[in-house]
């Protein structure tokens, strides 16, 4: 579950966020730069970084309007806001045909693999997943945060914003392999 790791700045700005919106923004953003570090030290492609780029940006922006505007009503929506940039992120990687989760993908799969048609559908899929999700998280976030509902149901609903997708994720490409092996192969 490498793609997961890119969520990492997302889950420390709502550890932090408790403690005021700005400091949950500037750890994201430190975790994000961190991951990007890493990450291109260890070889990794901008293709495969789409995420961490996206996150980074988002962060840099959020940073900077957190410290300067502290008590815009704009941190009432920090979950809603984070899941939107997410879900534009995601669908603008498919509207430009370079799902974010194929660089990720490519980090598990043979190289000879990358070219096939059903490589490219299994990511189009697994990422029209992912911006549904991030879409439909970051509308139903804005409702409880209009209504003021609280933790209690937007907790669950952010929770189930990832784990429902990462469950897909993990389970799809092997359902297709499956359903296109060979009759009578094990």
């Amino acid at each position: 579950m490498n793609y997961l790791r890119g969520f990492t700045p997302w889950i420390a700005f709502a550890a932090v966020s408790p403690l005021g919106w700005q400091w949950g923004a500037a750890t994201a953003l430190a975790v994000a730069v961190a991951l990007l570090v890493t990450a291109r030290r260890a070889g990794d492609t901008a293709d495969s970084l789409i995420l961490e780029i996206s996150t980074a940006v988002y962060f840099v922006a959020l940073t900077a309007v957190a410290f300067a505007l502290p008590h815009s009503e704009l941190r009432h929506y920090g979950g809603a806001l984070s899941l939107g940039w997410l879900a534009v992120t995601a669908w603008a990687t498919l509207a430009v045909r370079r799902p974010f989760t194929t660089g990720i993908a490519k980090r598990q799969t043979p190289p000879e693999v990358w070219r096939t048609a059903i490589f490219r559908r299994i990511n189009v899929v697994i990422t029209a997943v992912w911006a549904v999700a991030f879409t439909l998280t970051a509308a139903a976030l804005t409702a409880v945060y209009a209504e003021g509902l609280g933790a209690g149901v937007s907790i669950p609903l952010q929770v189930a914003g990832f784990a429902l997708p990462a469950v897909f994720t993990a389970g799809y490409p092997e359902r297709v392999r499956t359903r296109m092996a060979p009759r009578g192969a094990a």
